[in-house]
């Protein structure tokens, strides 16, 4: 049952902006802070204070066999994952689920990160509750809902992709090898006998899934069917509000600090720079694994902290747009409407092929697979009434092809978006 949400999210409790970029994840904010959460669907604003009441609750494994390779965390601690084992039709199928969480692209910020559960393995929860795509309930999550299925958790700040250090911080940049040594971790634990296997992320860890995406179909045989998907990793180039590049700054620095250059695909480096690269934009295509994109055309974490930042708005122009849709003015939306035309160019040649899949909604969200709202339920999202979860199990399996782009703004009545408030 929905209930009316009394307060929205506050971003200065949970939230903080550190050189001019909001280090917060909705996804994981509304896991552990549900009670201060909401959504506007239809013009209504709802709580979901009961969404987690039942959910599985999956302990932490830490990865011991990762010092030796020094795979570690930003502070040296050892990276883990959560694991629920499958069963029946599922328990030689695996999903891998990449956290996600922002960059470091500075010492500074990375020192900051290093004692967050985004750097350290020390202040990660013990237990987290598996929902949505990772939920093992059939009525939640009816395809993977008995598969193996991990939460590889995100402590390098780089997408799982930097491999360099910095002794005089006491910064580790690991990821690249925190990524092999789960992977080998977890091969040993069964998923080298795996007949299905999907490789998925949210935000920093789906763009993390579509650059380790063809490592992962390397892992297995031919015969395995091997699949990835990347739910608000697709990351645009874009141009900010005043006519910068807040987020190209950012990738550049992040790049150039954690060595990422060497783990980004060769097919892209040698024509780009390493900073494009590690745009999605530009190696989609390149992408020899079937890849699905599930993105939202207003995408909440964009709009906050690529293409509104409060570094590109000092005035605060932006400030109530950013934070609530609703209160933008209609040269605002205009802007936004750009976006989403950027957002439809950038997978136009991607969604050629046969294939991928493709779900974009236009709605004002970030990170909608581990969501249950948002993933599979009863008012969950739908694009020509096929919600998220169908639209990714068609594909994985299949059944059929998956092309599915939203009309614009304000046309989708079924989207939960989200609206935010400081306090």
């Amino acid at each position: 049952m929905k209930l009316l949400l009394v307060s929205f999210v506050v971003l200065t409790a949970f939230g903080k902006w550190v050189d001019g970029f909001l280090e917060f994840n909705e996804t994981e904010l509304y896991q552990i802070e549900n009670y201060r959460s909401g959504y506007v669907s239809n013009g209504s604003v709802y709580g979901i204070s009961k969404a987690y009441d039942n959910a599985l609750m999956v302990g932490l494994t830490l990865i011991q066999s990762a010092r030796v390779k020094g795979a570690v965390c930003l502070d040296g601690t050892l990276p883990g994952y959560h694991l629920h084992r499958g069963y029946g039709s599922g328990a030689k199928s695996w999903l891998i689920q990449l956290e996600g969480g922002g960059w470091c692209n500075n010492v500074r910020n990375c020192v900051y990160r290093k004692k967050t559960r985004r750097g350290s393995s020390w202040y990660m929860e013990k237990q987290i509750a598996f929902t949505g795509i990772l939920s093992n309930k059939a009525q939640e999550n009816p395809d993977f809902f008995n598969w193996n299925r991990v939460k590889l958790r995100y402590c390098d700040g780089a997408s799982f992709t930097g491999d360099s250090e910095n002794k005089a911080a006491g910064l580790q940049f690991r990821g690249q090898r925190i990524w092999l040594a789960a992977m080998d971790d977890l091969m040993s634990k069964g998923m080298r006998h795996a007949h299905q296997a999907l490789l998925s992320g949210c935000s920093a860890g789906g763009l993390a899934s579509i650059l380790h995406c063809d490592e992962f179909r390397d892992f297995f045989p031919r015969t395995t069917r091997v699949k990835c998907l990347s739910d608000a990793g697709l990351f645009l180039d874009a141009v900010d509000v005043s006519g910068g590049h807040t987020l190209r700054n950012l990738y550049s620095g992040v790049v150039g600090l954690q060595g990422v250059q060497n783990n980004l695909p060769r097919i892209c480096t040698n024509h780009l720079d390493p900073t494009s690269c590690f745009f999605p934009q530009n190696i989609i295509r390149q992408v020899r694994t079937p890849l699905f994109i599930l993105n939202a055309a207003y995408d909440s974490w964009q709009i906050q902290s690529s293409l509104a930042p409060p570094s590109a708005d000092p005035h605060g122009h932006w400030h109530d747009c950013r934070l609530n849709h609703a209160k933008c003015s209609a040269s605002q939306i205009r802007f936004l409407q750009g976006f989403r035309n950027q957002v439809l160019k950038a997978v136009r040649g991607f969604s050629m092929s046969k294939q991928n899949g493709l779900f974009i909604n236009s709605c004002f969200a970030h990170c909608q697979t581990e969501r249950q709202d948002t993933w599979f339920a009863d008012d969950s999202p739908v694009v020509g009434n096929k919600a998220i979860a169908i639209a990714v199990g068609d594909w994985y399996f299949d059944r059929s092809g998956i092309k599915i782009v939203d009309c614009p703004y304000p046309c989708d009545k079924t989207c939960h978006n989200l609206v935010f408030q400081r306090a």
